[in-house]
């Protein structure tokens, strides 16, 4: 008796042992279209047309190799800046970080490495695709824009968000004066212009406009101005 109740046991000790394995093995193995960044923050998608796009600002505070990107918090020392720098708003992640991302100059994002691996920040095509797929310059500000007043101000009426995109007007930090603008307003996000020599360059959400504007951030004043990224996966 004693011969035939270790013939049994010893499979389903076995049995067992491969299944605790595998269940182990298996939560350490992420979802294929799992978001993150450096950091570990993690990114939601939304695919518009034929172009899947991150539904969340960028919020990293590295590069995708690693390295880490300065922080500057004192205005003076953002306005007269020529090198890479990030911030967040009003220099207080712990309210703006998860709602808005981060503040990035334009340096930053000329690196060419600040979205994770596989994505990469937008260009003029990027972005003629999607302005064309959501109905033209003066009508796709409106699909791009988080429905409703909760943090837009009550002159987004219009906004119906429709693509997913879900835009919020965490504002910008001023590239002449160092200082934040007022939340509620608009939101920029840079974009890189490879048609142009120069291509820093930055579209534009605003409240009561239905439309998107685009601004050549040629001068190094405009290159220091704190705007959002928005990744566009490869």
């Amino acid at each position: 008796m004693k011969t035939k109740n270790r013939i049994w046991i010893c499979p389903l000790i076995v049995t067992g042992l491969v299944l605790i394995l595998t269940h182990s093995c298996k939560k350490d193995v992420e979802p294929a279209d799992k978001i993150t960044d450096k950091d570990g923050n993690v990114y939601t998608s939304v695919t518009i047309g034929t172009q899947v796009w991150m539904v969340e600002n960028l919020k990293t505070t590295k590069y995708n190799d690693g390295k880490d990107i300065p922080e500057v918090t004192d205005g003076n020392q953002w306005r007269t800046l020529t090198t890479a720098a990030y911030c967040w708003y009003n220099n207080d992640a712990s309210t703006y970080k998860t709602p808005y991302g981060a503040l990035y100059n334009w340096w930053v994002v000329n690196t060419g490495i600040l979205c994770p691996s596989g994505w990469h920040v937008p260009t003029d095509a990027d972005m003629n695709t999607l302005i064309t797929f959501l109905g033209g310059i003066g009508n796709a500000g409106n699909k791009l824009k988080e429905e409703g007043m909760a943090h837009w101000n009550t002159f987004n009426t219009a906004a119906t968000n429709e693509s997913g995109f879900t835009a919020l007007p965490g504002e910008t930090r001023d590239g002449a004066g160092g200082g934040f603008s007022p939340l509620g307003n608009n939101v920029w996000y840079w974009y890189n212009n490879t048609s142009v020599a120069d291509p820093a360059c930055i579209f534009i959400l605003v409240g009561d406009k239905g439309n998107v504007t685009y601004v050549n951030a040629y001068p190094d004043g405009y290159k220091r101005h704190g705007c959002y990224v928005r990744c566009i996966k490869n």
